[in-house]
């Protein structure tokens, strides 16, 4: 499918996996906003997409629904009717094992990554069954489909909950209303959220991660697919991280 002047809204996109689908969408020909909780990082993002060029953006805190509405409103104002949103918003905790975690910083996590992505979700439907159509990826994780320790507790209970959403729209938003809906599950990625980890990895070991810019080749490729295919759900893994 032809991407160009699609109207598309990357969420977590100062840094990582989001800059890079916004930045990898809007080559193919894709009007694109961004948006992001750090106003510093989104701007410093927004700029080096295209120096000449600067991606729009706003800041949103995605855990507040008023917040959400307006992004949608000042999306609709900025570029158009939506066709594409990405989830991409995501959090982890140093701390995040039963034995050593703030039950505080588990909402934060919960409330970042599986409220905030139904506020989103839940935000851009009226738009898209308006159209009869939509894409909304969900960029989850691999720790939304196993559970994996070193990923912690609040981590992989927000990845779960979020894949499950995902998978609940397409069922009833899917042949009703064309709105389809595609769960990404990579595997160990080398993004800023890894510096969130106990215990940081170093260069060689980030450099056989994932890449962001694998993920964005991934969502480019799901938006291209034909409105008569859904691809549900898309698992995406480094080579040592194979899974049965």
């Amino acid at each position: 499918m032809e991407l160009t002047d699609k109207i598309a809204l990357v969420v977590g996109g100062g840094g990582g996996m989001g800059l890079a689908t916004a930045k990898a969408l809007r080559t193919e020909g894709c009007k694109v906003a961004v948006s992001d909780c750090d106003e510093q990082a989104l701007r410093k993002a927004a700029e080096a997409a295209d120096p000449k060029s600067p991606l729009p953006w706003r800041t949103c805190d995605i855990t507040d629904r008023a917040q959400v509405a307006q992004l949608f409103q000042w999306t609709a104002k900025e570029l158009g009717a939506l066709d594409i949103l990405v989830n991409c918003a995501g959090i982890n905790i140093p701390n995040r094992m039963l034995a050593n975690i703030d039950p505080a910083d588990f909402d934060r996590v919960m409330a970042v990554n599986f409220t905030g992505a139904f506020n989103l979700i839940y935000a851009a439907l009226p738009g898209m069954r308006e159209k009869r159509s939509g894409l909304i990826v969900n960029i989850v994780s691999l720790a939304g489909k196993r559970v994996i320790p070193m990923a912690g507790l609040p981590y992989c209970t927000s990845k779960f909950a979020m894949g499950v959403l995902g998978t609940f729209v397409n069922l009833e938003e899917c042949e009703k209303n064309g709105i389809r809906v595609t769960n990404v599950y990579p595997g160990e990625a080398n993004t800023p959220l890894v510096d969130k980890r106990p215990t940081p990895p170093p260069p060689e070991k980030r450099a056989k991660m994932l890449q962001p810019d694998d993920i964005a080749a991934c969502v480019v490729a799901v938006a291209k697919m034909p409105s008569r295919v859904v691809v549900p759900e898309l698992i995406i893994t480094p080579t040592h991280m194979l899974i049965d």
